[in-house]
């Protein structure tokens, strides 16, 4: 008898396969390649191969990284007060309005005997100075108006900041309320590199003079604490001062450094020959950024416009040592055309979409709602009013008196209204007749003192101020509380709200129930994105560079405009703006309050922006400033908050500085100062209310509650919605109790008897289209919208 064959169990593809014991051991290259058995994971293979660099190749990529770095930095400093280049543009602005900065402008063009000074038509003086191969540009603004002297700051490199010691040393005498106006305005739209000079020093005996001067740093050093107070007192001086502006660190501003923009030396306006609008040619040193002749332009003050052409004049405050008088003079008749607008690439001037009325959903009338509004255009309701009634009051008149005529001439009516109208004019006399001797028998009782006080004043003015804090002061306290309406039900008085589980994780439609004017704006898909792909073609775009002297051709601009501007005597500077930025859109900007205005600033009221380069009158309204993407809705920008504007206003690209100001009395008063924080439709605004009743009876985990409403009916509408208190408590309505608004409602925990329950509703809110730009006009030398 034989052996049996042996036969061994083969595992199948099911085979339980267990985990190996992790010894703690650093696994080996050698293991893992030949566990994985040749196999890459898809992250492995879709990556791009890098080779890795050996110690000498790193540092030698830092050398060549830091090489073009420094490359970078000088060429940009070199680019700036060069021979070949646009000078440095210095503003000089005194910090009290009693110093005149033309007497510091003429010393320092008098300070070096080998400088070339001229000056421009529109009152730019230039130096050019051989010792420091350097030119630099003085502007001095009319300190009588802000605006004029902020926008003179928006292009300039420089800014020298005068200090006069002639007055004393005490702080409101250095620096008077408009120099701290305009540096808070200042600080706020984007500081220049500054500097600091004194004057008037000689005037004070040699013993004192030092410590003035550090009592000078000190009140310096509360705006400026980096910069170090100069003095302005010979010839060495002024020199001194010019080479600290062309040697000094600059100042980046990106907003004024991203576009190109223009401070113009001379400006010519050439009329049309039909029709009221003309050529603006505005010449000046290019500066900022590569300039298109397909873009538009800003002028403040004046509009947006598109160009024609950019010239490319001789520089005539160019000095080279190698050409003559003569030379110059033949240069100057040679202009040369840079570039001409192409009419299918200039971006247009279209701000608003211009929606469809009949692109919605339509329904068409039967044949019967036809017959019936036939019927009804046919019939009229006749009433007889008396003269001078109007539709208010005539709707007061009952129906039973009114008359159902055809559309007919009937000479009874005539006669009866010529007879009411005479018992008017009769009733009109006796009234006018008891005026008179009204008017005869007071006797003023006021003293002419008072009664001049009383005229001076605004007393309604005054009450509604006085009603505005009142309401600000009861929305701090109680905000957003609203009492239940006894005469109306909740349910219809509220119907445009509704209740959320969460005000941060509930979800709300952007595109849900959007008005009208949602239709005329623009959106983008992705603002970031955009924001980055228009910089970056702002960097490759053709056209003039920036140092060039350049002249540049606006089209169709307004020959009353252009001469209202004038009479302004104020700076004119020309933006070029970035693709989109006409257009009009929903723009969010970021507010603070400053520390000069205390009064609260109620939403939807009228405000003056200025928002980058540009200045627009328009109601905002008001949100938190708050991450998530629902936002709640602030009836009051109180004192020392936070908030975010919302309005319709064209499309600016961040950063953006932002300037609110309030008309009060006919003068500007800086209330609000932050950045444009995006161009976003959807963002998502909630208005809310919240509805109070009292606990009427206390369990354990449910009360009954009371003044909350006031019929059973809208306790049923509202059960849905969730409950919360002051103290912290939240729950639900259960049943309500009888008819007359009581409620049994079920809490996590016990109430106590002061508590108050709450009910939060919510509904959306958008702003208005009151966007109007502040363009001039002449009334008492202001600069007002029209």
């Amino acid at each position: 008898m034989g052996l049996d064959k042996v036969q061994s169990h083969r595992p199948g593809v099911f085979k339980q396969s267990n985990k190996s014991h992790k010894h703690g051991r650093h696994r080996s290259k050698g293991s893992i390649s030949s566990d994985a058995k040749g196999k890459f994971s898809v992250k492995t293979l879709s990556k791009k191969i890098k080779r890795s660099l050996n110690r000498e190749e790193r540092r030698h990529q830092a050398l060549q990284i830091r090489q073009n770095k420094r490359t970078e930095v000088l060429n940009k400093k070199r680019s700036l007060g060069g021979l070949d280049h646009a000078p440095f543009l210095v503003c000089l602005l005194p910090l009290n309005k009693a110093i005149d900065a033309n007497e510091v402008l003429e010393r320092l063009t008098k300070c070096d005997s080998e400088a070339v000074v001229n000056k421009s038509p529109t009152g730019v003086t230039h130096i050019c100075t051989p010792r420091f191969k350097q030119k630099f540009s003085f502007v001095v603004p009319s300190n009588d108006n802000e605006l004029t002297v902020l926008d003179a700051l928006k292009v300039c490199d420089t800014v020298v900041f005068l200090i006069s010691t002639s007055g004393g040393v005490e702080e409101d005498k250095l620096i008077d309320k408009w120099g701290q106006n305009i540096l808070m305005s200042s600080f706020s739209q984007g500081l220049p590199t500054p500097v600091v000079a004194i004057t008037d020093l000689e005037s004070i005996t040699q013993k004192r003079r030092n410590d003035y001067k550090q009592q000078i740093q000190k009140l310096i050093s509360k705006w400026l604490p980096d910069e170090k107070v100069t003095t302005i007192e010979n010839d060495s001086d002024g020199i001194n001062l010019l080479r600290k502006i062309g040697s000094q660190k600059r100042r980046t501003v990106l907003y004024r450094d991203r576009r190109p923009h223009i401070y113009a030396e001379h400006v010519e306006f050439v009329p049309n020959e039909l029709g009221p609008y003309g050529t603006l040619k505005v010449t000046g040193y290019l500066r900022g950024s590569t300039m298109s002749v397909n873009a538009l332009v800003h002028i403040p003050g004046v509009g947006d416009f598109q160009m024609l052409q950019i010239d490319a004049p001789p520089d005539p405050y160019n000095t080279d040592k190698n050409k003559n008088r003569s030379s110059m003079v033949d240069d100057t008749v040679n202009t040369r055309i840079l570039d001409t607008a192409d009419v299918a690439k200039q971006e247009s001037l279209d701000a608003e979409n211009l929606p469809d009325p009949m692109d919605a959903e339509q329904t068409w009338p039967t044949n019967e709602e036809l017959e019936m509004a036939e019927k009804e255009s046919k019939v009229k309701k006749v009433k007889k009013v008396p003269k001078g009634w109007s539709d208010y009051q005539a709707a007061w008149i009952p129906d039973d008196d009114a008359e159902f005529q055809a559309d007919l001439d009937d000479s009874s009516d005539e006669e009866s209204n010529k007879d009411m109208d005479a018992m008017s004019e009769e009733k009109s006399e006796a009234s006018d007749n008891e005026d008179r001797e009204f008017d005869t028998m007071t006797e003023s009782e006021v003293a002419p003192n008072d009664e001049k006080y009383d005229q001076e004043m605004d007393f309604m003015e005054e009450r509604q101020e006085l009603e505005k804090l009142k309401a600000a002061k009861g929305d701090r306290m109680f905000p957003d509380e609203v009492d239940t309406p006894l005469d109306e039900p909740a349910r219809v008085r509220f119907q445009k709200y509704r209740g959320l589980e969460s005000f941060r994780t509930s979800p709300w439609d952007p595109k849900e129930n959007l008005p009208y004017d949602y239709a005329r704006i623009f959106q983008f898909e992705n603002f970031d994105r955009t924001k980055k792909r228009v910089i970056k073609e702002q960097e490759d775009v053709d056209g003039a560079k920036p140092g060039w002297y350049v002249t540049v051709h606006v089209k169709d601009v307004s020959q009353l405009l252009w001469s209202n501007f004038e009479k302004i005597n104020g700076p004119l500077i020309l933006f070029g703006l970035l693709p989109h930025e006409y257009k009009m859109s929903v723009v969010n900007v970021v507010l603070k309050r400053t520390p000069n205005y205390s009064i609260p600033i109620k939403s939807k009221e009228r405000l003056i922006f200025q928002c980058g380069y540009r200045r627009f009158v328009t109601n905002p309204i008001f949100s938190q400033h708050t991450n998530g993407q629902k936002h709640k809705f602030e009836r009051f920008f109180q004192p020392e908050s936070t908030v975010v504007a919302t309005f319709f206003g064209r499309i600016q690209f961040p950063p953006s500085p932002v300037l609110c100001y309030k008309e009060e009395g006919g003068q500007l008063t800086l209330v609000a100062t932050g950045s444009l924080l995006s161009c976003n439709p959807d963002r998502i605004i909630l208005k809310r209310i919240v509805l109070s009743g009292h606990p009427f009876k206390i369990y354990k985990r449910s009360a009954v509650i009371r003044f909350l409403f006031f019929n059973r009916e809208d306790i049923i509408y509202f059960k849905p919605c969730k409950l919360r208190t002051k103290m912290g408590r939240s729950g639900h309505i259960k049943e309500p109790l009888g008819t007359h608004g009581h409620i049994k409602c079920v809490f996590d925990g016990q109430l106590k008897s002061q508590d108050t329950v709450l009910l939060n509703l919510y509904k959306r809110i958008f702003p208005k289209w009151t966007y109007e730009d502040l363009i001039v006009s002449v009334v008492n030398n202001e600069e007002m919208e029209t």
